[in-house]
């Protein structure tokens, strides 16, 4: 299906949130997801199912000074 991640388009291949997050290599990492500019908590996303067209937001967080 095709969705917009983090504002590019991509075809993902699975049915929920951590499928895609596998899919694009965030699956073990410690990531902030949304989901139409809806917030999607870690414990959620092996069940929330995902729609052509939709908007998912990926941030992970980034270390500096």
């Amino acid at each position: 299906m095709k969705i917009v991640v983090n504002g590019e388009p991509l075809e993902a291949f699975g049915k929920t949130l951590a499928d895609l997050l596998d899919q694009v290599g965030h699956g073990s990492s410690k990531v902030a997801t949304a989901v139409n500019e809806t917030f999607v908590p870690a414990d959620r996303r092996e069940t929330h199912t995902l729609a052509t067209g939709d908007r998912v937001e990926i941030v992970a967080p980034r270390q500096g000074g």
